[in-house]
């Protein structure tokens, strides 16, 4: 229901008295008063003794996964383990209703949360789905007045849930909103101007509305405590003086990323304010303003050199390549560069890859080819994860890399744990080498764009290449595949894929044989994304030993019948069976278009929408 994340060190502002620590050594006896009218010791209740002990034990015990196994043990142990808890994590926000939430942990100072599906970022899940914030911030409104981090994924939040965060939790210093909406900048502004003690405010991919509201100048005057400070995805202008203020009375921030209305001459402007940053996405990475006759252009070169900390660099909205140099100061010291915004070649990332010899994290644009791929390999040795986007994601498209830069990354950079590769086209035998090269891959994400693509060397399907990933990574959780995929792809994932907790299928098998294979043969599969297969009812019904192990299922435009579905719903009453319809489907058709399935302590939600069924 509820996983552990790690513990927070600070503790500035306590639980009510009733649920303060005591120190060990008043828990170790009991005192009474005697007849004669001395006070007298007597042991505590052995019961008590091995809680406190346990008490203190559990609060070194970061692991999540580690804390829900200590609370099964016993009564005892679920009690102690759910009072010890600091930091809560909900995989999916219709597991667990918030007032059963609230009642277990009380003593919950961080909440992570998540709600939509993954797929509902490709425009598979209609709007207005589901997945608000409200319920949730009005109970722990009232139970955890002392909640200090809130951290949702996919969740729909509005600007009164903002104002309910900065109004009901004093002490609030931690928000983060990835890939969430709802909201709009005139929240912002109530949320940032109640927040006197915030300290990071972190918007990720996330839709903005522009209330044309000046949110920037609502922070509250005086020294700052904020550490970061992301707002990339906020489409709009921002009022730069208010901002470049606040970044010189925030001596303690080391994350900023600006968006893409904040030119290279402002980002210069706030680099030599802040030049303790460790983390920076750059705006938009060209000039706005324009200069006059006698302007001198700033020292962009000086200005990054002087930001001595800084290890992580991203952002290159709208790049102007003249202007790259200006980074090289810095690229020995990087250990994450984000290019996924630049349209560079690969003449100009050469310059800049070939002294990031201490780069971990590298994420970039096809553009810079094969060439640029070859570069990569030839200097990042230290590489731990690689993401290669499209610049054109249309399926006929010619992608500019190919298994040969794929290949390439294999042979480079043998310490790589996680990789996401969109291309055209790719081979086997480049597969089966990235599987021998890297064999501490934890997640590869192969997406070829076109639909059944084969080896296009062989013109055979690509079960080998994908086999070949899941025999030899034997680490691998996390698993994308893509191409002309045969039900063999799927026995080999069944045979050997034993530690693969997600799965991600599109376009891909022969016949229900390669779901009947995944689902009773991977053991610790917990979230599994089905699109496009031709799968049916009864690929459906070979998972029922396994569905309340998983946290979801997601099947779209697979071969599905509410007949089928309807099977599942009765034979599992603890999960939740959601058959989702667009506007413009057939209501009476029998085929399902969308299926959403995960298990929940509390039943079918309450707040579903119109074009949701639950069976």
């Amino acid at each position: 229901m509820a996983e552990q994340m790690s513990d927070d060190d600070e503790r500035q502002q306590s639980p009510p008295s009733d649920l303060d620590f005591t120190s060990n050594r008043a828990r170790t006896c009991i005192v009474t008063g005697s007849v004669s009218g001395h006070t007298e010791f007597q042991s505590p209740y052995p019961d008590q003794v091995l809680e406190n002990v346990l008490e203190n034990v559990l609060h070194f015990l970061t692991s999540r996964r580690d804390r829900n196994s200590a609370s099964l043990v016993c009564k005892s142990w679920y009690r102690v383990e759910a009072l010890t808890r600091s930091e809560l994590f909900i995989g999916n926000c219709y597991a667990v209703s918030p007032g059963r939430a609230t009642a277990r942990f009380t003593r919950v100072r961080a909440l992570h949360l998540k709600g939509r599906p993954r797929f509902a970022d490709f425009n598979l899940m209609p709007p207005d789905w589901g997945a608000h914030f409200n319920p949730w911030v009005l109970a722990f409104a009232k139970a955890c007045p002392w909640l200090e981090k809130v951290y949702l994924k996919r969740m729909s939040v509005t600007d009164d849930d903002l104002a309910t965060l900065a109004e009901s939790f004093l002490g609030f210093k931690e928000l983060v909103l990835v890939c969430c909406d709802g909201f709009g900048t005139s929240g912002l502004a109530i949320f940032v101007s109640k927040c006197r003690q915030l300290k990071v405010l972190d918007l990720i991919e996330s839709e903005v509305s522009d209330d044309e509201t000046d949110w920037v100048s609502c922070f509250p005057e005086g020294e700052s405590h904020l550490e970061s400070l992301i707002f990339d995805c906020v489409e709009c202008p921002i009022n730069f003086e208010a901002l470049e203020r606040l970044v010189a009375r925030s001596s303690s921030l080391k994350k900023l990323s600006l968006n893409r209305y904040v030119s290279i001459g402002q980002l210069y402007r706030l680099m030599v304010q802040a030049p303790q940053l460790t983390h920076l996405g750059t705006g938009s990475f060209s000039p706005t303003e324009i200069a006059g006759q006698g302007d001198q252009e700033p020292d962009y070169v000086t200005a990054f050199a002087a930001c001595k900390s800084l290890v992580c660099l991203s952002g290159f909205r709208e790049i102007i390549p003249d202007f790259l140099p200006a980074i090289y100061p810095i690229c020995a010291n990087l250990t994450s560069l984000n290019f996924s915004y630049a349209n560079i070649t690969a003449e100009q990332l050469k310059p800049i890859i070939s002294n990031c010899h201490k780069l971990q994290v590298f994420w970039v644009l096809d553009s810079i080819c094969d060439e640029g791929l070859q570069a990569v390999a030839a200097t990042c040795k230290e590489l731990r994860e690689l993401r290669v986007f499209p610049v054109d994601a249309r399926e006929d498209s010619d992608g500019p890399v190919s298994e040969v830069g794929f290949q390439a990354i294999s042979e480079g950079c043998r310490k790589l744990q996680s990789i996401l590769y969109f291309c055209q086209r790719m081979t086997n035998a480049a597969v089966i080498a990235m599987s021998r090269n890297c064999p501490d891959l934890v997640v590869f994400r192969l997406c070829i764009m076109g639909r059944h693509r084969p080896d296009h060397v062989t013109g055979e399907p690509m079960d080998d290449g994908f086999g070949a990933i899941v025999m030899n990574c034997k680490k691998l959780t996390r698993l994308a595949v893509s191409g002309l995929l045969t039900d063999k792809a799927f026995d080999y994932i069944g045979r050997y894929g034993k530690l693969v907790r997600t799965l991600s299928v599109a376009f891909a098998g022969d016949s229900d044989m390669a779901l009947k294979y995944v689902l009773e043969g991977c053991p610790q599969l917990q979230k599994l994304e089905i699109r496009d297969s031709p799968f049916g009812d009864a690929a459906l019904c070979s998972g029922l030993h396994h569905y309340y192990n998983m946290r979801f299922l997601w099947m779209s435009s697979c071969r599905l019948t509410h007949q089928g579905c309807q099977q599942i719903a009765r034979a599992m009453p603890r999960l939740v069976v959601e058959v989702i319809r667009f506007a413009d489907e057939e209501e009476m058709d029998d085929c399902v278009q969308t299926l959403y399935m995960y298990r929940s302590l509390e039943g079918p939600r309450n707040d579903a929408p119109k074009f949701v069924t639950i069976l």
